[in-house]
């Protein structure tokens, strides 16, 4: 019997009926691996799915990786923690005190200068100033000033590296989450995480190279939509999605075996898998098989490490003093920053972290005080951990939303209380670690926190600095898809901000 007589006709039929997209998309990536193996690259897929050894046994080499650095560096992860929604700046970071004289006046039209407004106050009749209800202070070398709703944060400025100079071109949530992670306000790009494992590969094989932890805020007043559509792998391989852990039970879904299967009968049933997908792969030659196998035999191992990565029952009572009782509490901010440590630590190379609730069209000084409280003390424990422990070199921290508030308010305004509409004008995020230059205060807004009078930086150009951070040359680091060259930091012109490395 001939190879071809002997093919099942399930499989002939599905071989005859494929399409010529997906025939083009097999011959681009064969193309793709014969250009890998004359760098020596390649062969990398086949060895992201062997079995590591130890549940924490970070590799000496990274696995998977698809592109050398470009410069040397010591970073080697990334704990990144997005504040959805937009924080004011104003209310933080941006001390703004020529506001006080401007309290319930309308903003000047030349400040404002036509820009574009959301639904929530474009049917407003005026815009009345609404300086910040709370007070600032100056700390550390750098003088940065920090607000009172963050006593913890104003510790430790002399290990941060601020930018108060933020911009986008994006005024709603959804494009302008998609734009913070993605680099691109359309979805179905690859994440930020994602292009981080696509590019520098696995620590550990044990773990996932990227994932994600959705924390739960303690006040849930107006929480916005967040999704698996933020943490994909767009046109990268699927294996660079991103994992999600979640709070309560199992930390992944269906990790544990279910009831009367063994160790020993999920192993076999697996090698059975394994045979099968590799028939798939030399009939069919669709690399997503091989990312499938890797994906099976990762979540094999992950039943060892998992449990012993997600129990913090070994943590010391001084583990608590520093990040605050709330990290014993499974779900809360604390917890999913005490968690982080643990992933960098065991060798995850991107954590990515979502707060809900900074969205404050209103009652900014019911909310915003509960929201502050939920970070401070547990970053300052996130970072001086990572300090103590020799790790935050090595590690990348970055903060911050998708866009800034207005300094006018929307709904009503006392002296006590207001709200604060979206503005992508300008908004401040910080940095800590890996690679950032501590103790900067870089970029500056107008008296109004509205526009950016000095240094401003665009969401392309953080993510090329950051990226730079990582060692990689973010102009080299592309992906072929859709006739361009595709890069986390765009295709248009974006620059390096050396001011902010270290």
């Amino acid at each position: 019997m001939s190879d071809r007589e002997a093919v099942h006709p399930v499989v002939d039929e599905w071989v005859r009926l494929e399409t010529r997209r997906q025939f083009l998309r097999s011959g681009a990536n064969a193309l793709g691996m014969a250009t890998l193996a004359s760098l020596g690259l390649a062969g990398s897929s086949k060895q992201a799915f062997a079995s590591g050894n130890g549940n924490s046994a970070i590799l000496s080499k990274p696995v998977g990786a698809s592109h050398l650095p470009d410069f040397p560096t010591k970073t080697r992860s990334v704990i990144y923690l997005h504040m959805v929604g937009g924080p004011p700046q104003m209310d933080l970071y941006d001390y703004k005190p020529e506001m006080q004289k401007f309290y319930d006046k309308d903003l000047p039209e030349s400040v404002r200068n036509g820009q574009r407004l959301t639904t929530m106050t474009s049917g407003q009749s005026r815009f009345p100033i609404a300086p910040s209800k709370f007070k600032f202070a100056q700390h550390g070398k750098s003088g940065m000033w920090v607000s009172e709703l963050l006593p913890y944060t104003s510790k430790m400025v002399d290990d941060m590296c601020f930018i108060r100079s933020m911009h986008t071109e994006a005024i709603n949530h959804e494009p302008a989450i998609t734009y913070m992670q993605t680099g691109n306000m359309v979805t179905g790009r690859p994440c930020f995480g994602s292009w981080v494992s696509y590019g520098l590969g696995s620590l550990n094989q044990n773990l996932p190279t990227f994932v994600v932890l959705v924390a739960q805020p303690t006040n849930t007043e107006q929480v916005q939509a967040i999704s698996a559509r933020l943490w994909t792998a767009g046109y990268l391989p699927g294996e660079h999605a991103g994992c999600s852990f979640r709070a309560a039970g199992d930390p992944i879904l269906y990790i544990n075996n279910p009831p009367g299967v063994d160790q020993k009968v999920r192993r076999t049933t697996l090698d059975g898998l394994k045979a099968l997908n590799e028939i798939n792969y030399k009939t069919v030659g669709d690399d997503d098989t091989h990312t499938r196998i890797a994906q099976y035999e990762l979540a094999f191992r992950m039943q060892a490490s998992v449990p012993e990565l997600t129990d913090i029952k070994s943590e010391p009572n001084s583990t608590y003093a520093l990040y605050g009782e709330e990290a014993r509490k499974p779900g809360s901010f604390a917890n999913t920053a005490l968690m982080a440590r643990r992933m960098v630590e065991r060798g995850v190379r991107f954590v990515q972290v979502y707060l809900n609730n900074w969205d404050t069209h209103s009652n900014v000084a019911g909310r915003l005080p509960s929201q502050c409280k939920d970070v401070d003390q547990a970053c300052y424990g996130l970072i001086q951990d990572l300090k103590q422990r020799g790790l935050l070199d090595e590690t990348l921290v970055i903060w911050g939303g998708e866009f800034g508030r207005t300094i006018y308010s929307q709904g009503g305004l006392t002296h006590e209380n207001y709200g604060r509409d979206h503005h992508p004008r300008c908004y401040t995020m910080w940095m800590a670690g890996g690679g950032s230059r501590p103790g900067t205060v870089y970029g500056e807004t107008d008296d109004f926190s509205y526009n950016i009078v000095k240094d401003p930086v665009h969401i392309h150009d953080f993510h090329a600095t950051a990226l730079r951070m990582l060692g990689i040359d973010h102009e080299r680091f592309t992906y072929k898809y859709l006739g361009l060259d595709q890069r986390l930091s765009g295709v248009e012109p974006s620059r390096v901000i050396k001011e902010l490395l270290a």
